[in-house]
């Protein structure tokens, strides 16, 4: 009776947080959390992910600092450029430049920036906007599993090295994985839906004056202080990689290291932070403004209420769990990948996913080479259509072509999104097998 009640709560929560959306997710599942506390289920602070929301913190404190200093606007525009020169082949352009901008950021909140530009790009080259604005988000969630700075990364990073997978070998095997990924998802995304010319529904907004005409590329000069934010910031994500490998386990180039790698992620994005208000001469209280901070500072709450509510039911049960699933797991490795992609829709986090499971899954028996190759599987937030991204590619595309079906689950986004991961999972196995 017990369970039945803390399921109900927990889908509750998420369910409530799914309707109110944006930071009420994080809300919600806060909410979650005291409910199961209050029926009796142990709750604990050891259960609230403090190094991945310190991370997505410093990593978001970064790049509100560049946005502020012209830095991201400079960043959007490198990207206009080669969306722009060939608009034809926007579909397999879009997601590479929304990947490369969150694999480079951490976060993927940067694609906020460039959807309104793969909108007008799809318009001027008459392509249906759906097709490149559903693999662009995806791409830009995956790439999280991908970033060198991003929370997830860094605690697959934290939980692998010590069973001798090291942070590079990681990104060695992630990165071309996850990117390769791109190109036949792309190809398959360029199939989906009508042509914009034959489509009912734009046709129809043409008719009523609902569509608006594409917008020329603005005129745009960067500023010194935009150029130096991005330099900046860019060198330390070099950094942070350098750091990060020298100190592992596998290279042990600094032995006993008075910062650890968590430590020095956090602390060398806030002293990035630090730079750009320096060099840009920013008022650093306007930073707070930015949408970046916003957005960012928002995932933090989320993050602390949905991974806090998960991990909490995970850790009441756990031994069940793991007397349930070792079997399942041990004669089905690749489950493991189909448990994170269904977990990450509700948790609303790949840092949160990964830090409920994996764990949990290398605890029973999984090898840490499955664990790595079903680490992409954690980017599936865009099976419930209620992730910002996703929200406001459906807002901007003003042709009607990407819309959420009145089943909820009909949307532009699963069929790419699934393929994407199903096929950066194959690939994860294939290069691990050879690299590691």
């Amino acid at each position: 009776m017990l369970v039945a009640v803390q399921i109900f709560i927990i889908l509750a929560a998420i369910v409530l947080g799914a309707r109110l959306g944006s930071i009420a997710i994080g809300f919600a599942g806060g909410f979650g959390v005291l409910l199961l506390g209050l029926i009796g289920t142990p709750v604990s602070k050891d259960d609230i992910p403090f190094d991945v929301i310190g991370i997505i913190m410093s990593v978001i404190a970064a790049i509100s600092a560049m946005q502020r200093a012209g830095g991201m606007d400079y960043l959007v525009h490198l990207a206009e450029r080669v969306l722009r020169s060939r608009p034809k082949q926007i579909t397999i352009l879009a997601p590479i430049v929304t990947y490369l901008m969150t694999l480079l950021a951490g976060t993927g909140h940067t694609a906020f920036s460039t959807l309104p530009v793969i909108v007008e790009v799809a318009k001027e080259g008459k392509v249906r906007p759906s097709r490149p604005l559903s693999i662009a988000v995806v791409a830009s969630q995956v790439a999280i599993c991908a970033s060198p700075i991003s929370a997830a990364v860094v605690f697959l990073a934290s939980t692998l090295e010590p069973l001798g997978i090291s942070y590079l070998g990681i990104l060695g095997v992630v990165i071309p994985a996850t990117f390769l990924a791109i190109f036949p998802t792309a190809l398959i995304a360029n199939m989906l839906g009508k042509p914009l010319e034959k489509d009912p529904v734009y046709l129809s907004r043409v008719e009523k004056g609902l569509v608006n005409p594409p917008k020329k590329a603005a005129d745009y000069v960067p500023t010194k202080a935009a150029k130096l934010s991005l330099i900046v910031f860019l060198v330390a994500i070099v950094l942070v990689m350098a750091y990060a490998t020298a100190i592992s386990e596998q290279v042990g180039l600094i032995t006993n290291p008075a910062l650890p790698r968590n430590e020095a992620i956090m602390s060398l994005m806030l002293a990035t932070a630090t730079i750009i208000v320096l060099i840009a001469k920013i008022p650093a209280g306007e930073i707070l403004n930015t949408q970046v901070f916003k957005s960012g500072m928002s995932a933090c709450v989320c993050v602390l209420g949905v991974a806090w509510l998960g991990t909490t039911i995970i850790n009441a049960h756990l031994k069940d769990i793991e007397h349930f699933s070792s079997g399942v797991l041990q004669r089905w490795p690749w489950m493991l990948a189909i448990v994170l992609f269904f977990a990450a829709a509700l948790l609303y986090s790949q840092a949160a996913t990964a830090k409920a499971l994996i764990p949990a899954a290398l605890a029973i028996g999984v090898s840490p080479l499955t664990a790595l190759a079903a680490f992409p599987a954690v980017s599936a937030l865009f099976i419930l259509p209620t992730y910002p991204t996703l929200l406001a590619a459906v807002e901007m595309d003003d042709t009607g072509s990407t819309q959420i079906g009145s089943y909820v689950f009909n949307h532009p986004f699963l069929i790419p999104g699934a393929l994407n991961i199903a096929i950066s999972v194959a690939l994860c196995y294939l290069f691990g097998g050879i690299i590691l």
